[in-house]
Parts: structure tokens; sequence; C-alpha cells
């Protein structure tokens, strides 16, 4: 078991690499023509999925990647391919395909898969998320580091789900304009990150890029 100190900076590194505040804009345009019912949920199964697949990190995570003979490396790259996809249409102006229709095609099925992907993984809960939890989790043993560790995973999701909360107060002081202006920014830097993690994710496979 850590001391107090070592659980804090372990805490504080997770939230930063999560940056639940930053992707406050793509919350937004997900959930921008949902109704009130279908963000709440959108924000509760995101929170859960973000809980559910760290803490799967934090217990059999290297084990599971191991067996199946998955590398952190090769999940960058899978990540950082979705992003780019996403962050292309978002680009084009084709985030919301169809328009008006969109919300008459939302069915719950849709709502679970916008909430877990892309953004409960890999945006939330992605690779370095990911990888950060299994590296935590061998810094010590011991039932105690685990239940400390889960604790504070569980509180990472709590965050998640606040984030999702203030999304629509945010979006209501920006507007329509200012929404479509955020979707072109965020695409762009969307794009910027998932050449990062494509990126990051072709140095581990292949050392000599690096």
């Amino acid at each position: 078991m850590l001391d107090f100190t070592e659980y804090t900076k372990i805490f504080i590194s997770l939230f930063a690499i999560l940056d639940p505040i930053g992707i406050i804009p793509i919350i937004i345009l997900f959930t921008a023509e949902m109704t009130v019912p279908k963000r709440a949920q959108v924000g509760r199964l995101a929170s859960l999925a973000v809980c559910a697949i760290l803490l799967a990190a934090l217990l059999i995570g290297q084990p599971l990647l191991a067996f199946f003979g998955i590398s952190i490396s090769s999940f960058r790259v899978a990540g950082g391919i979705l992003l780019l996809l996403m962050a292309i249409k978002m680009l084009l102006g084709s985030f919301y395909g169809n328009g008006s229709s969109r919300n008459a095609h939302i069915d719950r099925e849709a709502v679970s898969a916008n909430a877990i992907v892309p953004l409960s993984t890999p945006l939330l809960a992605g690779p370095g998320s990911i990888s950060a939890v299994i590296v935590e989790a061998h810094k010590a043993d011991g039932i105690q580091h685990y239940l400390i560790m889960g604790l504070e995973i569980i509180l990472l999701s709590i965050t998640v789900w606040l984030t999702f909360l203030i999304a629509p107060w945010v979006a209501q002081r920006l507007g329509k304009i200012g929404i479509n202006v955020f979707t072109r920014l965020m695409g762009l830097i969307l794009a910027a990150i998932a050449v990062e993690f494509i990126a990051g994710g072709m140095r581990g496979l292949f050392p000599a890029l690096g």
C-alpha cells in the first residue's frame, strides 16, 4: 500500500489523462439534438462505462491484454483511427447525419452506443488512462491498495457524470452558431489528438520510428 501523497498524485494524473472538462465541447456536439432524458441517459451510461472499463483495467487489464495478445500500442492505433474518422465527419459538417431526422432515429441502442463509443472509450477511458491504471495497479500489492485505487476510479466516474450535467449550461451560452463553429474547431483538434494516438502507438509497435 502506498502513502496518501502517492494516491493523490495517482488521482490527479488520471484526472488529467481523462480530461473530462476538456471534452465538454465534444459532449455538446453529441448531445445537442437529444432530448433531456436521453442526454441524462447518455451521461449516466458514459460515467458507468468509464467506471467499468477502468475497474476492469485495474483488476484484469494486463492478463486480459496478454491473453488476446494485444498491446497498449495496438490499442492506441485502433483508438486513434476511430477518433480520426469521427474528426473527419465533424470537419465536413456531416457529424449529425440526416439533421432533423436524427431525433427520430435515436433509439435506446443508438444512445447506448454513443455513450460508450467514442465518449467513454477512447475519448475518456482510452489507451492512456487504461495503461496508466494498469501501471499504477502494479506499484503496490494488497487488497487495500486495490480498494483505494477502485475508490479513485469511482470518484473519477462521478466527475464525468458532473461534466455531462454542466454541458447543457455551456451549450445554452454558445448557441447554434457557436456550436457549429466548435464543431469544426473540435474536429480539427480531435484530428490532431487522433494523429497523436496513432503516432504514439506506431512508435510503440515500431521502436525504430521513435
